[in-house]
């Protein structure tokens, strides 16, 4: 489309943002963006409409079909009731609706409880904010039909975001999304009825606390080991957000004594003020926590982001420095230690399952081989690992999944990412290692010392607006095509698997077909040297994401750095060859 002809249409769509069903303020802004010259702003704020991606509808916070604002989260709903109600005409329907720390958390929620009021459905609305897996546990807890988190997960403070559940307690996959968003777009403005029905509006928050906090305690694998090290020092921080009173209540449930808190950290702000970005897979929100672990000689110290799915460890390392985990290394020491210990425990019965998603590290897959589990791929997303637990539920049991961006869950009574049954978790796990004279880090060089030596890393190319989402879907067409690489730093591709067309392409040519669920944007190639590189469009921000892994050997611990330096050599050889430099 010609820049003028783009101008043009997303001037006759905001101009209809004028009318009185939009609010003083809304207009006022609108107007502003109409009336400015430089119309980069107002094709930002129209081009399209928010779509629910891999985590749902995400955006920045404003006025415009492209923004998270009342109205967008209005006529989403109202398009989600519509779904609702058809989907289940024989009862009335019931939802959890919940927010995290956000700027216009509340009232998004509020208008969410009410629209969803305002056409018959049952709302269960949580009295102030709440993690992201207790709204999932709630939906199964309650017996509901659907549910809605507000929530921009580790995004900028700029974002908010309105993340929707299914019955399952999973955020909704096909057919349903397909049917939500159809419905959404039937939706005009003046179809959204705002005006709630305070009678179908539970409040609910200490109750529901206490219940899941019990079903938090179902991922502990070995109290003995908690009771002999409950005096395991432990930093935690919510960086702002949601995890501020239930994790230290999970940690203390679970045996732990010596908890200490970020306290500048604990202050619910949606700006996030002591942070750059609250994200734990950013080193730099975890500053404050290594600062407060070094004054207080902690064992290690730990994170939730903002809706408290995902988790960020940073342990000892030889000298005694702190060292960060990466996702990868996190998933990869869950699935050892549930594997290893609940087999020593005579836990395992031979029907049991782990879950990762396809851009998370291979050394799982060895694990899982080495000890007779089966270990299955799926997409990025943890709607995906909520997936394969549904399908096996009743007929195999899921002992754990992961995600290489730091989400783990450990138990089945919730279906997304979990961070106070994970941290729960990583702490038991410290603790058995304290136990057996050795840190988390010794731990997971022994894990690298026996399955095999990897190193991960994403390369983040950041594309915004709608020129960068033409940009980044171009890249995506040139890999598949002429672009596409026969070689990446010098070693031979052996394999491309295509999970939109559904093909793996061998060396020689040879194709065959992907065993998936459906079809998703994402390219992987495998060298004959072990690398893995992974090629995915985000589906919540505006950028590609290259994820890398090197393969390597490690004999010795004193030989990791040497290892890691190698390895990263190589991450930079990747970037060269994909042009990415």
């Amino acid at each position: 489309m010609e820049n003028n002809e783009l101008i043009a249409k997303c001037e006759a769509i905001a101009k209809q943002w004028l009318t009185p069903a939009f609010d003083e303020e809304t207009r006022k802004e609108v107007q502003a963006m109409l009336d400015n010259e430089d119309k980069t702003a107002l094709i930002d704020a129209f081009y399209q409409n928010l779509e629910f991606g891999t985590g749902g509808l995400r955006g920045i916070m404003g006025a415009g079909t492209n923004r998270m604002n009342k109205y967008i989260v209005g006529m989403a709903t109202q398009g989600f009731a519509n779904y609702i109600n058809k989907a289940f005409p024989n009862i009335q329907p019931s939802v959890v609706v919940g927010h995290d720390c956000r700027n216009n958390g509340r009232m998004f929620a509020e208008t969410v409880a009410d629209i969803f009021s305002a056409n018959g459905i049952k709302v269960y609305l949580f009295e102030s904010l709440r993690p992201t897996p207790e709204i999932s546990f709630a939906i199964r807890q309650l017996g509901c039909q659907a549910g809605v988190n507000v929530t921009a997960s580790h995004n900028p403070r700029e974002y908010n975001g309105y993340k929707a559940y299914w019955d399952d307690g999973a955020q909704v996959l096909a057919p349903h999304d397909k049917g939500i968003i159809d419905e959404v777009n039937k939706v005009k403005i003046e179809d959204v009825k705002f005006e709630g029905n305070k009678e179908l509006i539970d409040i609910i928050g200490g109750e529901m606390d206490w219940d899941y906090l019990q079903a938090v305690k179902e991922a502990m694998v070995d109290q003995e080991v908690i009771l002999r090290q409950k005096d395991l020092n432990i930093v935690y921080s919510p960086m702002h957000g949601t995890g501020r009173v239930i994790i230290p209540e999970a940690l203390r449930s679970w045996g732990f004594q010596n908890i200490h808190v970020v306290p500048e950290q604990m202050v619910i702000d949606g700006n996030f003020p002591t942070v750059v970005s609250p994200n734990p897979e950013n080193a730099e929100a975890m500053t404050l926590g290594m600062k407060l672990g070094t004054r207080l000689n902690a064992d290690l110290v730990i994170a939730s982001d903002p809706d408290a799915d995902r988790l960020a460890i940073v342990c000892r390392n030889a000298k005694g420095e702190w060292e960060i985990l990466n996702g990868n290394q996190t998933c990869m020491m869950f699935c050892w230690y549930i594997i290893a210990n609940k087999k020593k425990l005579g836990q395992l019965k031979g029907n049991e399952f782990l879950v990762k998603t396809i851009v998370t590290t291979e050394v799982i897959a060895e694990i899982a081989k080495k000890n007779g589990v089966e270990l299955r791929d799926c997409y990025t997303g943890f709607k995906w690992i909520a997936n394969e637990i549904r399908i096996s539920e009743g007929k195999q049991k899921y002992i754990g999944g992961g995600e290489e961006s730091f989400g783990f869950l450990p138990f089945d009574k919730v279906r997304d990412k979990d961070s106070p049954a994970s941290i729960c978790l990583i702490c038991e796990i410290a603790a058995w290692a304290k136990d057996n004279g050795m840190t988390l880090y010794d731990l997971l060089l022994n894990i690298y010392k026996e399955y095999g030596f990897s190193y991960e890393h994403t390369i983040n190319v950041v594309r915004p607006g709608k020129t960068g989402a033409d940009e980044i879907k171009q890249m995506m067409v040139d890999f598949r095509g002429n672009k596409a690489p026969k070689t990446i730093a010098g070693s031979k591709i052996i394999c491309t698997k295509d999970f939109q067309a559904l093909t793996a392409t061998d060396g020689e040519g040879n194709v065959s077909k992907l065993d998936m669920p459906d079809t998703s944007n994402v390219l992987q190639w495998f060298c004959e040297d072990g690398t893995k590189v992974s090629v995915r469009p985000s589906g919540t921000e505006p950028k590609i994401k290259f994820y890398t892994e090197v393969k390597g050997l490690l004999k010795n611990a004193e030989d990791y750095p040497a290892c890691v330096a190698e390895a990263k050599k190589k991450v930079e050889a990747i970037k060269q060859s994909l042009g990415l430099e």
